[in-house]
């Protein structure tokens, strides 16, 4: 008769090394994290809250005053003819400065595109300004478009003779409240130094899009019948429709809340052509020691920048759900 071979024992895993394992990653990991959520959340949500209830107080000079106002802070503004041209000017500024970033730098991804020679030292050309601030931009820019100097030498023995950012005249205006609804001459100028510097990035952003696309999908099209332009128009285009929409992103965020660019360039300007918010929020509120009121002008600009963000952050977010 065989003998019954017993069954092996089987071993027993315990399962709570693992968790505290977990539960330690776990921790070390809030712990990674907790300094700069606090460091966030005391030094921009924190000030946020703070300069938003500033801005319903009475602190107008060096003797802090809290007391409660509502909203006359920003109703003095809305009435305030130096704040309706500076949001004039944000709007102009911004759809031009958008628009003029995203034409440039698609036109010039597009050409580097087509495997050009040279193309890292064009590249780079491009890339450059990028590298500098706005504060540099706008003294530079000064220079250039000096109506004494800069361009205007070569210009003026053309018979041409433009005051480029002294110019105060309004093209297309119309009476809107106590301002001249309209483009400021002036700001074309800014704009101009704007799109200089930031068609670099427009232009990192297309040509990385334009690399992502797979040369099948070019060769099919061809093979379709289609010309150049319906396979930009029909193809590409709509492909780069999520890269054109961060680059609006961005740029209205720039756009908005730029000042070193104009404080370097042409400050508020004469009968404020060139005057943007923060301009504005900065010489009322370091200058003129009117708290409140630059307070209210600094929310104003975050709700406008989160009209912008905020819409884009829901849209992203449900596209990943």
């Amino acid at each position: 008769m065989e003998s019954v071979k017993p069954y092996p024992q089987q071993k027993t895993v315990s399962v709570l090394p693992k968790k505290k394992k977990r539960s330690s990653d776990h921790l070390l990991a809030i712990a990674f994290i907790l300094p700069s959520f606090l460091l966030i959340l005391i030094f921009v949500y924190g000030f946020i809250g703070w300069t938003g209830y500033v801005s319903f107080s009475n602190w107008n000079s060096l003797v802090p005053d809290f007391s409660f106002a509502g909203l006359k802070n920003y109703l003095y503004l809305f009435q305030d003819f130096r704040f309706q041209a500076d949001l004039r000017n944000s709007i102009f500024f911004t759809i031009l400065f958008i628009g003029l970033v995203i034409i440039s730098g698609m036109g010039l991804a597009i050409l580097l595109d087509q495997k050009i020679k040279a193309e890292p030292v064009f590249r780079n050309l491009f890339f450059f300004p990028m590298a500098l601030s706005f504060v540099v931009t706008g003294v530079v820019w000064q220079w250039l478009l000096n109506p004494s100097t800069g361009v205007n030498l070569f210009l003026n023995k053309l018979g041409l003779s433009p005051k480029w950012y002294t110019d105060t005249s309004i093209l297309a205006g119309f009476e809107w409240g106590r301002i001249e609804f309209g483009i400021p001459v002036a700001l074309i100028a800014v704009v101009i130094a704007a799109v200089w510097q930031m068609t670099g990035f427009s232009l990192a952003m297309y040509l990385a899009g334009l690399r992502g696309i797979p040369d099948e999908v070019r060769e099919a099209a061809r093979m379709d019948g289609a010309t150049e332009f319906q396979l930009y128009r029909k193809i590409i285009l709509p492909l780069l429709q999520p890269i054109t929409v961060s680059v609006i992103i961005i740029m209205a965020h720039i756009s908005l809340k730029i000042f070193d660019l104009i404080y370097a360039m042409t400050g508020p300007g004469a009968n404020f052509v060139t005057d943007v918010p923060g301009v504005y929020m900065f010489e009322t509120t370091f200058r003129g020691n009117y708290y409140a009121n630059g307070a209210a002008i600094a929310i104003i600009m975050l709700v406008s920048v989160a009209i912008f963000i905020v819409p884009y952050l829901i849209h992203s977010r449900k596209a990943e759900n």
